[in-house]
């Protein structure tokens, strides 16, 4: 498969951002920001939770120890990366606080019928359309709380895992089924072969079009014709833009940003 990424950390010590593939797979998982106090529910950071579940779905993605085993649905790999990252805490945490370190993830494989997603929270799945911009699969439901933004850090707290509210992954293993999923078949490209691609999207860089008003014509393009590198340096230069003119929009100033550009293999995986 073809890939090309980049990943570039915030205002935070560390980049707590992940992009993984495999054998017709894909996915980048976004740590979210530990909330005051939260080393009370756990004692890793959100930096050791994102890299565990990361290393826990790859595995599972590329049928580690399951030879000859069909493949996992992106669901189910997810829901049991969970389990077990889950089961490395240990003593001294407690994944059921509703502070336990947290990520977001969007993840695409390969099926026989085209390209299998799963979006959970706020990164983002970009699909090419045929003359038109691309077709964006992401998970809005953390914007839709009630009462409005700026939401309390309470409220966010009781919404986070919880019926009405919004989900992430991390620690509760049923966060899985709540997703946002489903199986696009792949449109077809000028020449008529099928176009495999897709791009993987942290909100560092969804940013460009949901804060800072861009196309996502003009997202995928830049990726098309000058990669996730330069997505990222264009973020970069319109926080800085936006600080200048006093118009920086909510939230951090700079986000941990990743990118990931991909063609899935011509060949159809088993399921």
């Amino acid at each position: 498969m073809d890939i090309a990424w980049a990943s570039r950390p915030g205002d935070g010590a560390f980049n707590e951002d992940v992009a993984a593939s495999g054998g017709g797979w894909a996915f980048v998982l976004d740590g979210a920001t530990a909330p005051p106090g939260a080393e009370e529910a756990c004692r890793h950071s959100v930096r050791w939770t994102v890299r565990r579940l990361a290393a826990e779905l790859a595995a599972l993605l590329d049928g580690v120890g399951d030879e000859g085993a069909p493949r996992l649905p992106l669901v189910s790999a997810l829901e049991e990366a969970t389990v077990r990252t889950r089961a490395a805490h240990g003593p001294g945490c407690d994944p059921d606080h509703p502070d336990a370190p947290a990520t977001t993830v969007a993840a695409v494989r390969a099926v026989p019928d085209g390209l299998e997603y799963l979006v959970l929270a706020d990164s983002a799945v970009l699909l090419p359309v045929p003359g038109g911009p691309p077709e964006v699969l992401t998970d809005d439901r953390l914007d839709h709380l009630p009462g409005g933004r700026p939401y309390s850090p309470a409220l966010v707290r009781a919404m986070r895992n919880a019926p009405g509210g919004f989900w992430v992954a991390g620690s509760r293993p049923e966060a899985a089924r709540e997703a946002l999923t489903g199986v696009r078949p792949f449109p077809a490209a000028p020449d008529g072969t099928p176009d495999r691609r897709f791009a993987l999207l942290t909100d560092g860089c969804t940013r460009l079009a949901e804060r800072f008003g861009h196309g996502w014509d003009r997202v995928w393009k830049c990726l098309e014709d000058e990669g996730p590198r330069a997505l990222i340096s264009w973020v970069r230069s319109e926080e800085i833009r936006s600080e200048e003119a006093h118009t920086a929009p909510r939230g951090k100033r700079h986000d941990d940003a990743t990118a990931l550009l991909g063609r899935l293999p011509d060949q159809h995986l088993p399921r």
